[in-house]
């Protein structure tokens, strides 16, 4: 019984761990690098949602290349 408390608070521990390393690593890469978005409705017709459909495209947002100034013409940019 003693071997499973000391194995619980083992692996309750190391899920901590990872946990505190996950969370900040994903955040940042979320902020600094790439995100996925969900685009909705007629606003980017044709490009997005063609043909009138009601369902909606999921896009990556590139944060990388605007930090770099590497936008060029034809590129969607989405401001917050």
């Amino acid at each position: 019984m003693a071997q499973a408390q000391g194995l619980g608070k083992k692996y309750i521990k190391a899920f901590f761990k990872g946990f505190f390393v996950a969370v900040p690593v994903t955040v940042t890469f979320l902020d600094r690098v790439a995100c996925v978005a969900r685009v909705e409705g007629a606003s980017m017709q044709p490009s997005l949602n063609p043909g009138g459909r009601q369902v909606s495209d999921v896009v990556l947002l590139n944060h990388w290349s605007i930090r770099n100034y590497d936008v060029q013409r034809g590129d969607i940019v989405s401001l917050v």
